[in-house]
């Protein structure tokens, strides 16, 4: 059962042969925060795709809510020099979708994609739909198989204190 959602995030549905459930939330579901507290759910059971530029090469990485990317892994991962997040310009133009609502795959173009492992933790994760205000759930193994993605570790590590 799918709902309105962006056309090209419906045309990837279409081409996997995906019949997702997407929600909309009226009220929006920009931040994880937000989508966690539309939804129901914990924090880091909300995936944030974000777009970093890996040597000027855009790079998605799916990350849990509650957490932070930590740059210098990724760069250290990629094996690359430089690893800054994309503005919102390269967001659109590499995966054809406004920041807050990237899904994690139906990108215009091809990009390498990292997923944390700590998405794995959970049963179920919720993704943006292509807008700010619609997501779908999803089990994070077959999310990160959908995606292409390689499971990494790389999220922050909170100071030993």
């Amino acid at each position: 059962m799918t709902t309105t959602t962006h056309p090209l995030f419906a045309e990837a549905l279409a081409e996997l042969g995906l019949d997702l459930t997407v929600r909309t939330f009226p009220e929006g579901t920009r931040t994880a925060a937000d989508a966690a507290a539309a939804i129901g759910c914990e924090l880091s059971q909300i995936v944030k795709s974000l777009i970093f530029a890996a040597d000027g090469v855009p790079v998605l990485v799916l990350m849990d809510g509650a957490s932070r990317v930590d740059v210098d892994t990724v760069r250290r991962e990629l094996g690359a020099a430089e690893v800054t997040r994309a503005d919102a310009a390269v967001v659109r133009e590499t995966t054809g979708y406004a920041i807050g609502g990237v899904p994690p795959f139906g990108h215009r173009t091809r990009t390498l994609v990292l997923a944390d492992r700590s998405l794995l933790a959970h049963a179920e994760v919720w993704a943006a739909a292509g807008t700010p205000n619609t997501v779908f759930p999803m089990a994070p193994a077959e999310l990160i198989e959908y995606a292409g993605a390689t499971p990494v570790d790389v999220r922050e590590q909170a100071a030993a204190g």
